[in-house]
């Protein structure tokens, strides 16, 4: 291909890496975080820019950047937890739920919940960000992800059901923000 791009090893080639989640197909990186493309292709692997058009955009944020990654046939593609280094450990949780991502388990006051796993996923990420108020299209390209065919109003049910699950005491952490979104806001200690 003509616009591809192979590296070796020894390229010190160094570009803004794209926003990646933590899902595999995103994550998130500083305005100023310079990530060497190299850390996360296989051996062989060639490179190419997605198209512009297959990529999120965010109201007021710049035009994301993407890469498509070619393995050669035959070899295994490198798995998301290979691929991204491993995070710091979160700051403690605020309030009284409890998010342990790498067990994919939530608590309220102690007591499991039984989430889906976009339930868990928004739970996590409201969490994550106490007090910021979230729009019902962040919160869409941020658990759904970019690809997601639906609108604002998917939010509004799975905002419903995470309080329902969450029980009359807890059911106000998740705050509406009128003709705005959500935000968590756990309670301050008295």
């Amino acid at each position: 291909m003509a616009n591809s791009r192979s590296f070796t090893a020894s390229a010190p080639t160094a570009l803004a890496a794209p926003p990646l989640t933590g899902r595999g197909r995103l994550r998130a990186v500083d305005p100023d975080e310079v990530v060497h493309i190299t850390d996360f292709l296989p051996p062989g692997a060639t490179w190419l820019p997605a198209p512009q058009h297959t990529l999120p955009t965010l109201p007021g944020q710049p035009p994301m950047v993407g890469y498509l990654v070619l393995v050669p046939a035959g070899q295994d593609p490198v798995t998301a937890a290979e691929s991204v280094p491993p995070e710091a450990p979160p700051a403690p949780a605020q309030g009284p739920i409890r998010i342990d991502s790498v067990q994919r388990a939530a608590e309220v006051d102690g007591n499991v919940l039984d989430l889906t796993y976009l339930e868990f996923e928004l739970l996590a990420h409201l969490v994550a960000h106490p007090h910021r108020v979230h729009t019902r299209d962040q919160l869409v390209t941020t658990v759904w992800g970019y690809g997601h065919v639906g609108d604002g109003r998917t939010v509004d049910v799975h905002i419903a059901r995470l309080r329902r699950k969450l029980g009359a005491e807890h059911r106000r952490t998740i705050q509406t923000v009128r003709r705005v979104g959500y935000k968590y806001a756990p309670p301050t200690p008295r």
